[in-house]
């Protein structure tokens, strides 16, 4: 008998059941150090004040009244980010695979508006991961997420990672945009180079093309910079964002340049709960702690901290691990072993991190996590590897 919740997922045999700051209590009472954040979601930790006091207030007064009417919290929230970033305006949503839905509709909307309607094909890269829609997993190409699923969405040319010259071939007349994660976080934490984003903008700008960065994972803080694109002092024309913008309640967003959003007019989208009151106020409290440049340059701080011990670990354990990759608090472990026998080994010293592909194991705490905790961290992880070296 298939079980009430549909079994879509291979879950771990651990039931939380409350979270403080950078820990989280299994309902037998042991604590773990959460070195996951819910895949990057709970940016600033479990049960934080300010966003615990921003969502009692307005659970208080507004709930919901849909996007039929003036939102003045959604408002607010859309002003920050115009504010913080390259956009000139925002769309919510309620998740990362909501804005990639958008994001696409909004690339062919222009063209299809500029008298270019046969510019529909959207350029993507091995390894990517942009949600599971119809959309997401057409533009993913990965046979993983699509196998049975009948007919793909068209219009996605898939290239390898890192193939310049596949790239330059891939530029016809019937591309419209090119999509891809500053920092792949389901892939395995491949940071796209600096200078291969700059190219990728410099390409976009010749041939007139849009550039939409997918920062779902690797945005909010993650990296030391409010969004990842920042490093390389390009902007795109589109950006995907959802995870730690709503700092665990379920909120998304697409940012846009004025021109790139030109096509998107009263009735070419929507949403129900996209940017309700309750939503929008937690995301408010989230920028106004994650956009404050004293907070990003602690984030600074700590991923040094992290990093640095992260290499002393994997040259500690070289037979459990490769390599460290990634930027700023979003890095992964590459491993020799097999990256689910490091997962349960870290479930063993209660500890959390969460696997990708490539073998990788992903370490994504929250941005609040102390110095004090990261070195409890890397003590739990060296008793996870040196269990694994003595199995």
């Amino acid at each position: 008998m298939i079980p009430s919740v549909l079994p879509t997922y291979n879950r771990a045999p651990l039931t939380f059941v409350k979270g403080e700051g950078s820990w989280l209590i299994e309902a037998d009472g042991r604590r773990f150090l959460d070195l996951g954040a819910g895949i990057a979601v709970n940016a600033l930790g479990h049960a934080h004040p300010a966003l615990v006091a921003a969502l009692t207030e307005q659970a208080q007064t507004l709930w919901h009244v849909s996007n039929l009417y003036q939102i003045p919290q959604q408002q607010a929230l859309a002003d920050r980010l115009v504010a913080a970033t390259f956009a000139d305006t925002v769309f919510f949503t309620n998740s990362g695979t909501e804005a990639c839905e958008l994001a696409v509709k909004m690339a062919r909307k222009y063209w299809h508006d500029k008298g270019q309607p046969q510019r529909t094909d959207i350029v993507t890269f091995e390894g990517a991961f942009h949600g599971r829609s119809s959309a997401g997993i057409a533009a993913a190409g990965s046979e993983k997420m699509t196998g049975g699923f009948g007919p793909l969405l068209p219009g996605f040319v898939h290239l390898p990672w890192g193939d310049h010259e596949a790239l330059q071939a891939a530029i016809t007349d019937t591309v419209g945009a090119i999509l891809i994660e500053p920092v792949q976080g389901e892939g395995g934490i491949r940071p796209l180079p600096d200078q291969c984003l700059k190219g990728l903008r410099d390409l976009c700008d010749e041939h007139g093309i849009l550039l939409i960065l997918d920062e779902v994972q690797c945005g909010m803080g993650r990296t030391g910079k409010l969004f990842a694109h920042e490093w390389s002092g390009i902007t795109p024309d589109i950006m995907m964002v959802a995870k730690g913008i709503g700092g665990g309640f379920p909120l998304g967003a697409v940012l846009a340049t004025e021109t790139a959003a030109s096509g998107m007019v009263a009735g070419t989208h929507g949403s129900t709960y996209g940017g309700n009151p309750l939503a929008c106020a937690v995301g408010c409290a989230v920028m106004d702690i994650v956009a404050d440049a004293g907070f990003l340059d602690r984030v600074g701080r700590k991923a040094g901290q992290l990093r640095q011990s992260l290499e002393g670990l994997v040259a500690a354990h070289p037979k459990v691990f490769e390599a460290v990759r990634g930027s700023g608090l979003m890095l992964g472990l590459k491993c020799k072993a097999a990256n689910t026998d490091v997962l349960q080994a870290a479930y063993d010293v209660d500890l959390i991190v969460v696997p990708a592909a490539d073998n990788v194991i992903r370490l994504l705490p929250p941005l609040t996590i102390s110095e004090e905790e990261i070195t409890e961290a890397l003590s739990r992880l060296d008793r996870a590897a040196s269990a694994i070296k003595a199995a």
